[in-house]
């Protein structure tokens, strides 16, 4: 007599399928059987993935708005300008700029050796640069790095152009 290729199961979330397990070796598919018992069948599951997606999706757009309004208060705060680009990029780039001058200013100025003084310096140089792209280009850049970065930036360490050329 064959071994059932056909297998009834009953998954864990209650619902019933007929599967055809003969695919599988047949002394794979009492095995397999056992296991998809133990698993929800495809509709559940596909509704649980689609939830968890939704709900993180919900979860991310409200932790970029709470991020975002941060960002914001704190760029008002700090009298930096707005910033220039397209609307997803200044988003975008607020996030950014907030998040790199603060870091920095942790690196430099709480653990580093930077004075309040230099920082007024740093911070008036970061304030010249309003375009967002830049700003998000800068994301991952190191804390300690701002400082070149921004000279690199304004302008400030490089040569004065000869006019006659």
């Amino acid at each position: 007599m064959a071994v059932k290729t056909i297998w009834q199961i009953t998954h864990s979330c209650g619902h019933q399928a007929r599967r055809n397990l003969s695919d599988r070796a047949a002394d794979r598919r009492a095995g397999f059987a056992e296991w998809l018992a133990k698993q929800e069948c495809s509709a559940c599951w596909r509704a649980a993935k689609e939830g968890d997606e939704q709900d993180k999706a919900a979860w991310l757009e409200a932790k970029r708005a709470e991020e975002q309004a941060e960002s914001e208060a704190w760029s008002e705060q700090y009298r930096m300008p707005p910033l220039e680009g397209r609307e997803r990029a200044v988003a975008w780039g607020v996030r950014c700029r907030h998040q790199v001058l603060a870091a920095a200013y942790t690196a430099l100025v709480l653990e580093g050796e930077t004075s309040e003084a230099e920082w007024e310096e740093i911070e008036d140089a970061a304030r010249t640069i309003t375009r967002a792209g830049w700003w998000i280009d800068q994301r991952s850049s190191e804390a300690g790095d701002l400082s070149e970065l921004l000279q690199a930036a304004t302008g400030a360490d490089r040569p004065t152009e000869n006019p006659h050329f």
